[in-house]
């Protein structure tokens, strides 16, 4: 009887773990997703998926140390696979566009490759956090068309029938958004290409 107590134990710990990582989590890591995708819809959607993830690494015996920072990172990684989602079957969809800010649509094509060694994964960390940084310093309507547009892969049409919002400002508020980028994220850009 004892050694089935001492199996059930951890199992009630780990499931103790989970409850309040998700009691003191959810409501900043759904804000978190929530400003970085327009779709309500598939923010809740990540939301469940990052809490999925931590319930499956607790089961297969893999505990997580700093939940909190493991969940924000799941988190983003989820946001950019959906905005890679989107991408692509915006892509696959649509003739390419070539517009003034040609180079911030290719923004994947940038970044170095997380294959290509640890040295390219960690500039990739950087420039990705230097990114979501600038991103937060955004008002949040210059974010939001900036993210749909050029993450998510909607035109101005889609976000204009989404919002209401006339699609000349939503183009007036991505053009600020692309301003305030280029000029916070030109020194990490400089830095970068002394390397």
């Amino acid at each position: 009887m004892d050694d089935a107590l001492r199996k059930q134990w951890p199992m009630t710990e780990q499931d103790q773990r989970i409850s309040e990582a998700v009691d003191n989590e959810y409501a900043k890591l759904r804000n978190f997703i929530r400003k970085r995708v327009v779709d309500q819809g598939e923010a809740e959607d990540i939301l469940q998926d990052v809490f999925f993830e931590l319930v499956e690494a607790y089961r297969t015996m893999k505990p997580v140390e700093q939940i909190t920072a493991w969940l924000f990172r799941v988190a983003r990684n989820r946001i950019i696979d959906v905005f890679r989602r989107k991408k692509r079957e915006a892509l696959r969809n649509e003739p390419a566009a070539v517009t003034d800010d040609a180079e911030l649509s290719q923004l994947d094509d940038l970044l170095p490759s997380p294959d290509a060694g640890p040295e390219a994964a960690y500039i990739r960390s950087v420039l990705l956090e230097e990114l979501d940084a600038a991103l937060d310093e955004l008002p949040d309507e210059q974010r939001e068309v900036f993210v749909a547009h050029e993450l998510m892969g909607y035109s101005f049409k889609e976000i204009a029938a989404q919002t209401g919002v006339g699609q000349n400002t939503l183009l007036s508020r991505k053009h600020y958004a692309v301003l305030h980028l280029r000029q916070r994220l030109q020194a990490i850009y400089d830095e970068f290409l002394k390397l």
